[in-house]
């Protein structure tokens, strides 16, 4: 009697397809959530005995996971109108029945799988990176780092690439070449990096370009959407000054 106390009978209306080019579909599913569950251990239950709710055999549905800690991004999808992680979504705490679709603004793969590309292009486009090799002085340790300066760029370094703000952002499309707020936010943290400010002018330059921070909406959707609670609009307002500045700099030299 305590063991059934425990679990309830939870609706799932996954959004499925089957093919990147192929038409999506609606399926119901109807299962036993157990206490504490989240979504990604209902969709791995479920792919032990898929079957619809009209009683149907289908084959599993695909979606990605990982850490379960809300750490890698992989599981990120749209559940009940709204991108998030789908292991830090606690069934308890989800309005029934649940939809499920996969995140957009990237091309499906399968059901709830989607192909990220796209965001990884771009963070290559704005040298979201620190090099290791160079003509500076290494130390042989790392940079020194004020506690203040390292707890601020702390916040941006918590992004795990779920794309969840490239989701939700107005200005992110296959038709727009807006390179979205996590690749932004990840030139903001580059650039205050002790040794990742030495490609700091040519980060800028990549994101005065077309696609770059002018093409941002303002919307602010990213920000209210970002599991990791990352500033994304304050990363986006400190960009702003530094392009600013930077374009004076090549209009009247560095000098």
């Amino acid at each position: 009697m305590h063991a059934e106390a425990n679990r309830q009978t939870v609706e799932l209306r996954i959004r499925r397809q089957d093919r990147p080019n192929a038409a999506p579909y609606w399926q119901s599913f109807v299962l036993e959530a157990r206490a504490g569950a989240n979504v990604v251990s209902l969709l791995m239950d479920l792919r032990e005995h898929c079957v619809t709710k009209d009683g149907e055999r289908v084959d599993p549905v695909a979606f990605e996971h990982n850490c379960m800690e809300e750490v890698c991004g992989a599981c990120a999808m749209l559940i009940n109108g709204l991108p998030r992680p789908a292991c830090s979504a606690l069934i308890a705490e989800l309005e029934a029945p649940i939809r499920l679709e996969p995140l957009p603004k990237f091309p499906v793969v399968r059901d709830l799988m989607v192909d990220r590309a796209r965001m990884f292009e771009h963070l290559k486009q704005v040298k979201a990176w620190v090099r290791i090799d160079g003509a500076w002085d290494n130390h042989e340790r790392a940079p020194r780092i004020s506690p203040q300066d390292w707890a601020a760029n702390y916040l941006y370094s918590r992004c795990m690439s779920c794309g969840c703000c490239m989701a939700a952002c107005p200005q992110v499309g296959s038709d727009q070449a807006f390179v979205g707020p996590a690749p932004l936010a990840q030139v903001r943290l580059m650039n205050a990096h002790p040794t990742g400010r030495y490609d700091k002018t040519e980060r800028l330059h990549a994101i005065m370009a077309e696609g770059g921070l002018s093409d941002c909406g303002n919307a602010q959707n990213c920000v209210r959407v970002c599991p990791k609670a990352i500033p994304l609009t304050t990363a986006i307002g400190e960009l702003g000054r530094q392009t600013t500045l930077q374009a004076l700099k090549d209009l009247f030299g560095n000098d």
